[in-house]
């Protein structure tokens, strides 16, 4: 009995060691930077974190970065989504612009979701390839910068209402990355224009399953189709939600080409649902699309949709009552 015992007691042990062992290996491995279980984002240090932040148009603002970072910074944001060009379309950003970009959202204590805008509408895996190749080619801007940037990979690529061309392009992208070694928590929008949620409904966890770190979110743009009206805002949200699946609203507006969004419900359902946010945008939109500058100017005052997304719709909702800094400040 004193053996049976002993054996007994001895083999409860090593369990006990091994677990300990594999949940300080966990921890390590999520301490690394940002990560998602469920459909919860969270940071460096195992905090629940929400974006609730603010489009930044870098690649055609360039001259403007850091006049428009500080006043951004001084909303309350945590996040700003910064727009870059892979030279396929726009100028190109180097790795220097861009490890300068990091440093200064970091300098500001935000995080920063830098995607590649030059694949935006395209259903060609070529365009979404360059996007990867462009990640790969700076990866030493972005190694090491796990706990302070999210890789939105390739901004609303796949513009056709289509999931399965959708998902078997980000399916071979996303493996691609990871065997570069970016281990950063990886965005990938809708398709649709970022605007056909049931992309990710149908596919996303098929997309998710193709990451090998298990640390992929998704995003939603949310104008008039997406966001059109509170039945659909909602049905969006949850259908992603009820996946298990990590979601953020990485554009929104307060109207859109064809129709109206609606902001409020937006604001208050996101807030209920924990489901982050990235208004568009911070200034500079062509006079078409006037009226989703947050801004006058890079450095100027708010507009009535600044307004909105900074304090919320009556005084509920907005950055200043929802944003919570990153732990890892």
């Amino acid at each position: 009995m004193k053996k049976t015992f002993k054996g007994l007691f001895l083999l409860a042990l090593t369990f006990v060691v091994v677990m300990t062992s594999l949940g300080t290996e966990n921890k390590a491995h999520a301490a690394t930077g940002f990560y998602v279980s469920g459909s919860n984002l969270y940071d460096a240090n195992g905090k629940p974190f929400v974006m609730r932040g603010i489009n930044y148009a870098h690649s055609w603002y360039k001259n403007d970065l850091h006049t428009a970072i500080p006043k951004i910074a001084a909303t309350g944001a945590n996040t700003v989504r910064i727009v870059l060009s892979n030279g396929a379309k726009y100028t190109k950003d180097s790795a220097s612009t861009v490890s300068s970009i990091i440093s200064l959202v970091k300098q500001h204590k935000m995080i920063a979701v830098l995607e590649v805008h030059d694949a935006t509408g395209s259903d060609s895996t070529a365009d979404l390839d360059k996007a990867v190749n462009y990640w790969i080619e700076i990866k030493n801007a972005l190694i090491g910068q796990e706990k302070y940037v999210i890789i939105n990979i390739a901004n609303e690529w796949y513009g056709s209402w289509n999931g399965s061309g959708w998902a078997n392009g980000y399916k071979s992208a996303i493996p691609k990355l990871r065997s570069a070694g970016l281990n950063h928590t990886l965005m990938v929008d809708a398709a649709g224009w970022g605007q056909y949620p049931d992309s990710i409904r149908d596919y996303g966890q098929s997309v998710f399953q193709a990451d090998p770190n298990r640390n992929t979110m998704f995003s939603i743009h949310m104008y008039e189709y997406a966001g059109g009206n509170a039945s659909t805002i909602k049905t969006n949200i949850d259908n992603v939600l009820n996946k298990g699946l990590c979601l953020t609203i990485g554009e929104f507006g307060q109207y859109h080409t064809n129709g109206d969004v609606d902001e409020a419900f937006i604001l208050s359902y996101t807030q209920q649902m924990r489901v982050g946010w990235l208004a568009w945008s911070w200034h500079g939109n062509s006079a078409e699309w006037k009226y989703l500058d947050l801004a006058a100017s890079a450095g100027g005052s708010l507009t009535d949709w600044g307004n909105t997304v900074v304090y919320g719709l009556n005084n509920a909702n907005g950055i200043k009552q929802t944003s919570v800094r990153a732990s890892v400040y």
